[in-house]
């Protein structure tokens, strides 16, 4: 099986990774105005919404989306 992911812009990143970065990009209060969920919109850490993502599947697609869009606009303004 060939692991080289090369259209696959998640490929290597971890959650919390992904997660790390979206909050130094937005911080909390930005990415909870982004997606309304109650682990960044109230008493927000790293470990709780960690939990949270790996449990919830659309909640994690939309943070995954997030942070694909985040690394497109970083991008062009490079």
């Amino acid at each position: 099986m060939n692991d080289i992911q090369p259209k696959n812009p998640l490929h290597g990143i971890t959650l919390e990774k992904l997660l790390n970065d979206l909050v130094a990009f937005y911080g909390w209060q930005g990415l909870g105005k982004k997606i309304d969920i109650r682990c960044f919109t109230q008493d927000p850490s790293i470990s709780s919404s960690l939990k949270f993502l790996r449990k919830t599947a659309w909640a994690r697609e939309r943070v995954e989306a997030l942070y694909i869009e985040m690394i497109r606009r970083t991008a062009q303004r490079r």
